[in-house]
């Protein structure tokens, strides 16, 4: 049968299985708007206030669903304003298929209105783009886009069409849904080489990161710390990859990691990382990292392997695999005194404290919102020190249900993501940790779950600073506290709420913490709801190793008044 362009478009978003695209409209992508008006009773589109806040919901809604983002702009600034989400997606790893719309194709380099080369432009952050410049082109063009962002390390992809493409017509033939490209069988004797190194620990010690929750492998991952006999940590994309409240748990590793995560590193024999990139964050000064252990680096991404950390195996393929494969190998492992001295220590672990006038602590209320919501809820962050806090006190219970920024570190991506963690997972609580200055970068998106009730609960630390970066300023740069003081304790939240149509609450003593928790948790079964936290300015991110510094002996607390 003979479709436009655009009708195409969105039978292949079907076949594909899509039921929800989120996206802003504009003059090049009319004609796809028309057809998901057509369409509407078989796909569902969410609008934003921004279409950045679009494609954090795209990713957002990937990330805690599993399937394929879809996001839609328009040509010129409707497509750049995309830029920053797609590369979030891209460091992340996450799928994500972006269609952008342009002028038509006798207008292309002639500097057009709202022209620009979106595929010049994100080739650096995309698995892979294309402009389409033929209709009979176009449907092969959107399949292979969802094969390409699946297959292997999954990631983003864009399709920029022209607007006569759009319009025209081309025979279309319904076709069943992509599946991902094949992987490449397993190395029997890599799987076979890491058998031996495990056999032979005494002190092993498994850190998990993004690809174990991309390739649905925590099961794996738990059969395999049990008979490895192993304390277990997450990296910040990692979490809810194991059960954080399992006793081989031991926290995150890396520059806010744990001090127990930390011990474990430099004494182990035996570091298994298993869909990592190690990231800097992660590695510290990589000259010192697990140097007296030998290193098993399993991940989809060959690429990855010696890039940043000198490995003795490597195991190439999909975590879930290589995990099934390594279990069926290893006989029972059983190290109670290395576990015991891990898990059973006392590292000493910081605690937070307030003060007289702001005696509220990111801990108390991260950890009640733990306890109230029993570690179920899907929890998104902003980037900065609220991001920390979250990773740190919220005990996260299973994969897909921590969503972060992790790659790219973009401040304003909670919200956005939010809302398509929401709408992806309709019955799941869905609560945004944001700190004051990554509110103030999103908060227009208020409009978006208030317009299409979309029922999340935003959390915002309001220390009045951009936590993060004073807390660096204060340690690296003398206290010269370079506009990082946002002079807006003027703003009333409550008000700023109201105006959005969403019901705001103010915790600012202890004992506010659980009712206002509470009754959060309970109107936002039907309605958005925020709540502003008012805490100390410098209330800091502990554990912390600086930069570059080895991952031994983190700093454990900060002298306010040196």
């Amino acid at each position: 049968m003979k479709l436009s362009g655009s009708d195409i478009i969105v039978e292949c978003l079907l076949e594909q299985g899509a039921d929800t695209i989120f996206g802003y409209p504009g003059g090049a992508v009319l004609n796809i708007y028309d057809s998901l008006y057509k369409y509407s009773d078989k796909i569902k589109h969410v609008i934003t206030c921004h279409e950045q806040g679009a494609c954090h919901a795209a990713d957002g809604y990937a990330r805690s669903t599993g399937r394929t983002g879809i996001v839609l702009a328009t040509s010129g600034p409707g497509a750049t304003n995309l830029v920053t989400g797609i590369a979030t997606a891209y460091m992340d790893s996450i799928p994500l298929v972006a269609i952008t719309g342009n002028v038509s194709c006798g207008l292309l380099g002639l500097d057009s209105f709202q022209e620009v080369d979106i595929t010049g432009i994100t080739m650096p952050i995309t698995k892979h783009n294309f402009i389409v410049k033929s209709v009979d082109e176009l449907a092969d063009t959107i399949r292979l886009a969802f094969q390409i962002a699946m297959s292997g390390r999954k990631g983003p992809v864009l399709v920029d069409v022209p607007k006569d493409i759009t319009q025209a017509f081309a025979e279309y033939t319904p076709a069943p849904a992509q599946k991902p490209i094949e992987a490449a069988p397993l190395s029997e004797d890599e799987i076979t080489a890491a058998a031996e190194l495990i056999a032979n620990a005494k002190k092993p010690y498994i850190y998990a990161g993004g690809g174990v929750i991309a390739s649905e492998a925590s099961a794996e991952l738990k059969k395999l710390a049990e008979l490895t006999d192993a304390p277990v940590s997450c990296s910040l994309m990692g979490q809810g990859a194991y059960d954080e409240t399992d006793r081989r748990y031991i926290g995150m590793l890396g520059m806010h990691g744990t001090v127990k995560a930390a011990y474990a590193l430099n004494n182990c024999d035996l570091f298994i990382g298993i869909g990592t990139r190690f990231s800097d964050r992660v590695t510290g000064d990589t000259s010192v990292f697990g140097k007296q252990a030998k290193i098993i680096h399993i991940d989809i991404d060959p690429a990855e392997f010696n890039k940043n950390i000198d490995v003795d195996v490597t195991v190439a393929g999909d975590v879930k695999a290589v995990l099934s494969a390594l279990n069926a190998k290893i006989a029972q492992q059983s190290h109670p005194e290395w576990c015991e001295e891990v898990l059973g220590g006392d590292f000493g672990e910081p605690v937070q404290e307030g003060t007289k006038e702001l005696p509220v602590t990111p801990e108390a209320v991260i950890e009640e919102l733990d306890r109230l919501t029993s570690g179920e809820a899907i929890i998104t962050t902003e980037v900065g020190q609220t991001q920390m806090w979250a990773a740190q006190y919220y005990k996260c219970r299973n994969p897909r249900s921590f969503i972060s920024s992790g790659g790219l570190g973009t401040m304003g991506y909670g919200l956005g993501a939010a809302l398509g963690a929401k709408t992806g997972n309709p019955d799941k609580t869905v609560v945004n940790m944001a700190g004051d200055g990554s509110f103030a970068m999103n908060l227009n998106e208020l409009i978006s779950a208030a317009a299409h009730g979309i029922n999340i609960i935003e959390i915002v630390m309001n220390n009045n600073v951009l936590g993060m970066v004073r807390q660096w300023q204060r340690l690296f740069y003398s206290k010269h506290f370079s506009e990082t003081t946002l002079d807006a304790r003027h703003i009333d939240y409550v008000k700023l709420g109201e105006a959005f149509g969403v019901k705001t609450f103010v915790i600012e003593k202890t004992e506010d913490i659980t009712p206002v928790l509470t009754e959060a948790l309970s109107i936002s079964k039907s309605a958005p709801v925020m709540i502003e936290v008012r805490i100390d300015r410098d209330i800091n991110v502990l554990p912390m190793i600086p930069a570059g510094k080895p991952v031994v002996n983190p700093i454990t607390s900060i002298d306010l008044e040196a």
